[in-house]
């Protein structure tokens, strides 16, 4: 089962993007079906996975199956796609070529999926813990912080709602590391962020928007440790 879905994997991999120049992708958003270029890529998806199945006749259905199914999802994405929905498709759209692969792997190795396993008290806490992370965790210093509230500048270039993703990466980084007992790391993470934050501050000269960083940044940081510390601790108590 291991090596023929690494086999699909890869052949994925290889035709949806390490050979899908970013003139084809154009395109296709243009000419939607009608590209050209849809049919290449079809082709090298094709070829990438006869090559990895080493041409074996046996998964002849299986094969079928996957360069069909490809080029029907592509083609009812590009059709669907729009540029409010474009990232929601992406991700949809390998969501279900996943799930086809997935299912040509089921068909030929009868794999057995255990929903048991997949819901043990391990996968729950796990879960539990990224989510209390990045949503809960957000809810939370937002509700804190807005006590300190600072006007935005409307001269200010920032990229839209880019801070609540840094923190939910730094946050995501800090509980990965700590889960791993790598706490020398979160020193590199806080540092590499307080010399990226310097010349924003050492430029603004403003005292209150100083504090109003340093309290979100120890928050942030904050809720990921004690996250990732209850994590060690109850997952002591399961393993016990």
């Amino acid at each position: 089962m291991t090596h023929l879905t690494l086999q699909l994997l890869l052949a994925h991999i290889i035709g949806d993007f390490l050979i899908q120049p970013g003139s084809w992708v154009k395109d296709k958003e243009d000419k939607k079906h009608k590209s050209v270029y849809l049919l290449w890529h079809i082709v090298i998806h094709a070829f990438a996975l006869a090559f990895l199945l080493q041409f074996d006749l046996v998964y002849w259905k299986g094969f079928l199956t996957l360069i069909i199914s490809h080029y029907v999802i592509d083609v009812i994405k590009l059709n669907l796609q729009t540029h409010k929905n474009k990232r929601f498709l992406f991700f949809v759209d390998q969501f279900a070529h996943l799930l086809v692969i997935a299912l040509v792997v089921q068909w030929y190795t009868s794999y057995t999926f255990n929903l048991s396993a997949a819901l043990s008290d391990q996968s729950l806490l796990l879960i539990i813990s990224l989510l209390t992370t990045t949503v809960v965790s957000s809810i939370f210093m937002k509700v804190i912080i807005t006590k300190w509230e600072l006007e935005e500048d409307p001269n200010s270039a920032s990229l839209e709602e880019a801070g609540k993703y840094i923190g939910i990466l730094e946050r995501l980084f800090v509980f990965g590391f700590i889960i791993m007992n790598q706490w020398q790391a979160i020193g590199f993470l806080l540092a590499a962020k307080s010399v990226f934050r310097f010349g924003d501050l050492s430029k603004a000269k403003d005292r209150k928007l100083t504090e109003y960083i340093l309290i979100g940044t120890l928050l942030s940081f904050g809720f990921a440790i004690l996250t990732g510390l209850a994590y060690n601790y109850f997952l002591g108590m399961i393993n016990e």
